[in-house]
């Protein structure tokens, strides 16, 4: 069968660019050789994990929280079983309807691993497959290091720590970035010893250092432990897993139940057969490509987690959505510094923009805003009080050149801010639009009459 376009990968980019191709009228496939549609993001990352997140979240609170607002719980317990088949049953509802938006759309679902054998065709299982055009959406995998490969068990991808059998008594972390401390939320709320070692000297280094010198803080206090500047040398792996780090010259062995690698995740272009089109990686295995998602083959596109840049679930939707509009000759493009980042820890984190070192290495001359959110009323209300909202803007023009959120609904409030980062919105103009009273979002404009100069309650 001949299209028009074909997505290899179902996750966020493939399943979204590929129903916006069916809806500007392209016949349209999209391949996908796991069992399930959704990727990463649905089946083994993003959804699985906000589910556990907010699981464990909501027992925390009535732990440690409720009765401080009067509510009084007895024998409180959570049932690890049933968690975890919730977390199953949400994944299932949307991958499944995945399923039933391109049936919707009339996009084929190919079941199999795509190979290409020309630039116009690709082989899945026995069968070719013509298209005018190809999408490489196949995503990333996680970095598995050399010392301590994978057997999801003791030695721990993302994937695997989404499904234990039961929190483990004691567990290591190698790597404080989003899924690091996210997991660790997800297990140190249900009991288990955390200790992160990260190689850099701040945790969450893609954030603003003020933003993650805070998070580090409130963390440590929720009872995670960080051992900062530190590499892991070494692994044993027994019933236990022992691991050697260097920390200031000096070497200590640190042990536990189990050791979660979360370093990072590398493209997933192996078995796509590139080399028989003249496509070639660099080597970690991402694919170049210009303004248009165009590879050095013409026809042949990439986009999400096989090009550089964040590897972002909402990143790649907007990805999907362009390369489709620019498929079937529209003009489109993706404003990358609109693109907002969260954390889903407690409190959570969100950013949009630039940081604050980024503006000034940029020649920007800023000015900055801050509001706590122990001086927003909606905040007392709910029972939250740590964290703040920071605003960067640019003294000469006062355009609004990031946002950066720690506090509670971090990841709700910052859509505004990637909306106003998109529309060239300046500071003057959200400190002066009227919000809702009470609501968290008045702490952003508290931060923009900060930086200002005429801040009210902060």
């Amino acid at each position: 069968m001949k299209y028009d376009v074909v997505f290899i990968g179902s996750g966020p980019a493939g399943y979204f660019g590929a129903i916006r191709a069916a809806q500007l009228g392209l016949k349209t496939a999209c391949v996908e050789k796991h069992s399930r549609l959704g990727g990463t993001c649905l089946n083994v990352g993003c959804i699985p994990s906000k589910t556990l997140l907010a699981t464990t979240e909501h027992y925390e609170w009535m732990m440690k929280e409720a009765q401080g607002q009067g509510i009084v719980c007895k024998e409180l317990s959570l049932d690890y079983a049933a968690m975890m088949k919730r977390k199953e049953d949400v994944v299932i509802s949307l991958t499944n309807g995945i399923a039933g938006l391109f049936k919707k759309n009339q996009v084929d679902s190919i079941k199999g691993t795509a190979r290409f054998t020309s630039p116009t065709t690709i082989q899945v299982n026995s069968e070719t497959i013509e298209s005018a055009n190809f999408v490489i959406s196949t995503g990333s995998e996680p970095i598995e290091l050399p010392f301590l490969k994978f057997n999801e068990k003791k030695v721990l991808s993302s994937t695997g720590a989404l499904s234990l059998p039961a929190a483990p008594k004691k567990m290591l972390i190698i790597g404080a970035g989003a899924i690091g401390v996210e997991l660790a939320s997800v297990y140190s709320r249900q009991g288990t010893e955390i200790t992160i070692v990260e190689m850099l000297d701040k945790i969450t280094p893609t954030m603003d250092a003020q933003v993650s010198r805070t998070l580090q803080q409130i963390l440590k206090k929720q009872g995670l432990n960080f051992i900062l500047s530190a590499q892991v040398t070494k692994a044993e792996v027994k019933d236990n897993v022992s691991l050697e780090i260097k920390l200031n010259d000096q070497t200590q062995t640190l042990t536990a139940d189990c050791v979660l690698v979360a370093v990072g995740r590398w493209p997933f272009t192996k078995e796509l057969g590139l080399d028989k089109v003249g496509i070639q990686p660099d080597k970690r295995g991402f694919i170049a490509v210009d303004k248009q998602f165009r590879t050095s083959v013409p026809n042949i596109y990439a986009i999400g987690d096989v090009i550089e840049g964040p590897m972002l679930a909402h990143k790649a939707f907007r990805e999907g959505m362009v390369a489709a509009e620019i498929i079937a000759g529209r003009k489109a493009q993706i404003n990358y510094l609109s693109v907002p980042n969260v954390i889903y820890t407690n409190p959570e984190v969100a950013a949009v923009g630039l940081t604050e070192q980024e503006a000034k290495e940029l020649g920007i001359e800023t000015k900055i805003g801050m509001s706590h959110f122990r001086g927003n009323a909606r905040a007392r209300c709910i029972g939250v009080n740590e964290g703040f909202v920071k605003v960067i803007g640019d003294k000469a023009t006062d355009r609004l050149v990031g946002v950066h959120i720690i506090g509670q609904s971090a990841s709700e409030m910052i859509g505004e801010a990637a909306l106003a980062m998109e529309l060239n919105t300046t500071i003057t103009k959200m400190a002066e639009t009227p919000y809702a009273h009470p609501t968290l979002s008045e702490a952003i404009k508290e931060a923009c009459l900060g930086a200002l100069g005429r801040a009210i309650e902060s």
